[in-house]
């Protein structure tokens, strides 16, 4: 019976994906890396490799020679007068760089597996057809008129277009009733142009001819023509004992 233990070794594309796998499973920070214990698993990954006589990329292999190289660097005693640079730095930043091409990768991977199962048609070269014109210049510029011309149209109106439109004090009718009765006493007969031409603002007409109706509603004025006339009031009758 055979009791040989056989077990997959994970491959790696290269000795940084390696170093950001180690890294990983130890949870350790990416920008301190304890460099001996990392050493060790990446070392004890190869002699693995070796053992099932998988080829070793020369990558790893200098990859291994400057985890030793930062290891001593480490060991070796730092001047105290000046701070001394991070043997460490210039690995950190090829693994942070190496991080951030794997995560772009894995975002680009969904659109090109979308395009490896599309076809697509190279554009056809268009037909060389002579283009003529006939339009004259006259022709351009009545069509650039008529463009600005659209556009204006269709472009919001200016706040200064509604003025005397909205935003005025509203007039109220009773006043404009008062003025007109007022006029009558005074001339007995108006002219309805003179009487709207009183008025200073649309409100104030539309006052003028709301009063204007409310005194013909109420019998108090007249219109046979194009005069407003004071109605005369009804003679009183006496009663049969000469009240």
């Amino acid at each position: 019976m055979d009791t040989a233990v056989t077990f997959k070794l994970e491959q790696f594309e290269g000795p940084l994906e390696l170093l950001l796998h180690l890294i990983a499973k130890n949870r350790v920070d990416i920008t301190d890396i304890p460099v001996a214990l990392i050493l060790d698993q990446y070392l004890d990954y190869l002699d693995r490799m070796r053992a099932m006589d998988m080829e070793i990329a020369s990558s790893f292999i200098v990859m291994a020679a400057q985890l030793i190289y930062i290891k001593t660097q480490i060991l070796l005693p730092q001047p105290t007068e000046e701070e001394a640079e991070d043997p460490r730095a210039e690995l950190v930043e090829a693994l942070l760089a190496y991080r951030r091409f794997k995560r772009a990768a894995a975002m680009l991977a969904p659109v090109t597996e979308l395009g490896l199962s599309r076809i697509v048609k190279a554009p056809s070269p268009l037909p060389e057809l002579p283009v003529e014109y006939h339009n004259r210049p006259e022709d351009l510029l009545r069509a650039l008129r008529l463009m600005r011309e659209r556009a204006r149209r269709t472009a919001a109106p200016k706040a200064s277009e509604f003025s005397g439109i909205v935003g005025t004090a509203p007039v109220p009718v009773e006043r404009k009733i008062a003025s007109v009765l007022t006029m009558l006493l005074r001339h007995k007969s108006v002219r309805l142009r003179d009487i709207y031409r009183t008025a200073s603002s649309r409100s104030e007409l539309v006052a003028l001819f709301l009063a204007v109706l409310e005194l013909l509603n109420d019998r108090r004025a007249e219109l046979p023509g194009d005069e407003l006339t004071l109605k005369d009031p009804e003679p009183r009758k006496e009663t049969p004992d000469g009240r």
